[in-house]
């Protein structure tokens, strides 16, 4: 199966795939590490969108999104989660990240940024500050099964 996390920056997208990864086993790749998989650009998002495209039906990828222009690699069939978090969350986050410091460009880069997702379809909406990450995965077993079983 393939598992599409998508959300803004510091909304919990990296913690939920190394919890799914743990509990459902899965190969994790974000944003663009699919780069790596080839010279060019074009030659690199095709050998992932076929990658991605045959572990719909066996194996189990998660893709982090942050970025619109990924969402468009993701196959018909792939189970889409869209990961939350309130904006004094994320930039408390990103603070963090920086040392203690966030730049008032960064700032308002993330307020501007802030959901940029919300209005897109989704299998799922997990809440990054006070989601269940277990039932989550239980759900996503039972989804793995199903497809298992086919």
């Amino acid at each position: 199966m393939v598992i599409g996390l998508i959300g803004e920056n510091c909304s919990g997208k990296s913690t939920l795939a190394a919890h799914i990864r743990d509990v459902i086993g899965a190969e994790v790749v974000t944003g663009r590490d699919y780069l790596r998989m080839a010279k060019s650009e074009a030659e690199a998002r095709r050998l992932f969108r076929k990658k991605l495209a045959g572990a719909v039906s066996g194996g189990n990828i998660i893709y982090v999104i942050s970025k619109p222009d990924q969402l468009d690699l993701l196959p018909d069939g792939a189970v889409r989660i869209l990961i939350s978090a309130d904006l004094d969350t994320i930039k408390a986050r990103f603070r963090a990240r920086m040392r203690g410091f966030l730049p008032a460009p960064v700032e308002r880069m993330l307020e501007s940024k802030h959901g940029l997702f919300d209005k897109g379809s989704y299998d799922y909406r997990y809440d990054g500050v006070a989601g269940d990450a277990a039932a989550l995965c239980e759900q996503l077993r039972r989804i793995d099964s199903n497809i298992n079983e086919d």
